[in-house]
């Protein structure tokens, strides 16, 4: 949803140079445009638009192909070498249809024949800045993930750890299907980009997508792509996750919450690598990395009748399991430091010291949150502290209060601290989540699970 909001809060300053040598037309569709929100100039000739471009920047220009003293291809191959980017729609003449068919070759994005109406400026304007705003926000976001998890390191010293990154070196020179076992927290996005950058496939494409966390239609459409049409709200073709990651890598999480329809439709991409997109009945073909994973035990979800069998076989082929933290502790002290490192930096604080009674917490805690808990806490522990030593005071309560009882059940333990933060949030399922350091849908599966409703 918000990324529609951000395409019309965007859209409407986007600046626009009309360029005809028919000053009416100039007026027409400069009145027309501004009534929609457009930041509108005009030219008359090509020359007069080029000196316009070289003292603004513009978002598209809408230019006729026949004009004196430089017609429209002229100016367009001169724009694209200031600004490659800029959207280019032409007004051509029936009889210039070929022209108009030359500029789409050199980069014009949309042509409109004479006579027409306002409404095909309007739409194809429209649809233009909206793919160009999409375009732009997901390298924005490619960007900003890459960066993200190239600033993230794997911090190793348990010999359990090493035994695991032993293997991810060996699974990357494949293209085998992996399963990731691990618990919440544990890293499995992390293992599975480090795995992508140490293939053969680390030029192209990474995508993730949680199934967990979308309801079974919209997975569908995320996964295959849809047909224009298909449902309500499908106004345009839309290629899915594994067209988008198509020669690259896709990483499934949690797959033993997807439902039996989608279930089939992995298996089908896994036995034939093609896709068919929701409203389609013709097959895609792709070539993709799998790497899927699970915090549930998927052996048991067959005999529980909720996951299917043949599909465990085909992304069983290589298994990495990944150790809770609570099982490599002496990777705590280095993982903390790290993150105080880290979070100092993006801060803009100088480096904390962690206090030896902090470290003893640390190492004697469950950590069922997993090294994203630690990160969580060390975040919120820089975040607040203003000396330069994290003390005992910084940290939440559930990991100040030390060791959990080893009388008490994993089970029953992880009930009152659920019940707890959901007491402290007032019940906010969403802020809950992320203080307990795990996705909100599985929040809402625990909370199922357990019979847990609010007090």
């Amino acid at each position: 949803m918000w990324f529609v909001v951000f395409f019309f809060l965007t859209m409407a300053g986007d600046r626009i140079l009309i360029v005809d040598d028919e000053k009416s037309i100039c007026d027409w569709l400069e009145i027309a445009l501004k009534k929609e929100g457009y930041n509108i100039s005009t030219a008359n000739d090509g020359k007069d638009a080029l000196e316009k471009f070289k003292l603004k920047k513009y978002d598209a220009v809408i230019a006729d192909i026949k004009m004196p003293r430089m017609d429209g291809i002229t100016l367009l191959r001169k724009v694209k070498k200031l600004e490659p980017d800029v959207n280019f729609i032409f007004i051509t003449a029936y009889g210039s249809l070929e022209t108009a068919v030359d500029a789409l070759k050199l980069g014009a994005k949309d042509y409109i024949t004479k006579p027409f109406k306002f409404i095909e400026v309007k739409n194809k304007l429209r649809n233009i800045l909206e793919s160009e705003e999409l375009r732009r926000e997901n390298v924005y976001l490619k960007k900003q993930v890459e960066d993200f998890y190239k600033g993230k390191k794997i911090v190793i010293k348990s010999k359990r750890f090493r035994d695991v990154m032993k293997l991810v070196d060996k699974v990357a020179r494949t293209s085998s299907t992996v399963l990731i076992y691990g618990e919440s927290g544990t890293g499995k996005e992390v293992i599975a980009r480090e795995i992508h950058h140490k293939s053969g496939r680390v030029e192209k494409t990474f995508v993730s997508i949680n199934c967990g966390a979308l309801p079974e239609t919209l997975l569908e459409s995320e996964l295959f792509g849809h047909k224009k049409g298909s449902f309500t709200g499908a106004y345009k073709d839309k290629d899915g996750m594994f067209k988008v990651a198509d020669k690259g890598t896709i990483f499934l999480d949690e797959i033993g919450v997807t439902s039996p329809l989608i279930q089939i439709k992995l298996l089908r991409v896994l036995q034939e690598m093609e896709i068919i997109p929701v409203g389609d009945t013709k097959p895609t073909k792709v070539d993709v990395r799998v790497i899927v994973a699970s915090n549930q035990d998927l052996e048991q979800l067959i005999e529980d009748g909720k996951f299917r069998e043949d599909l465990f076989y085909r992304i069983n082929v290589i298994q990495i399991k990944l150790p809770p933290l609570r099982e490599r502790k002496e990777d705590i002290p280095l993982l903390a430091n790290y993150f105080v490192d880290i979070y100092c930096k993006k801060i803009g604080v100088p480096k904390k010291k962690i206090s030896k009674e902090v470290m003893h917490r640390f190492l004697k805690y469950f950590w069922p949150g997993n090294v994203r808990e630690l990160e969580n806490a060390i975040e919120r522990a820089v975040a607040i502290e203003e000396s330069s030593k994290i003390v005992l005071e910084d940290l939440p309560d559930k990991i100040r209060m030390g060791e959990i009882p080893k009388e008490k059940s994993l089970r029953l333990t992880e009930i009152e601290r659920i019940k707890d933060t959901l007491r402290k949030t007032k019940w906010n399922k969403l802020k809950t989540a992320k203080i307990l350091g795990i996705h909100p849908s599985t929040l809402y599966r625990k909370l199922k699970s357990y019979k847990i409703e609010r007090e």
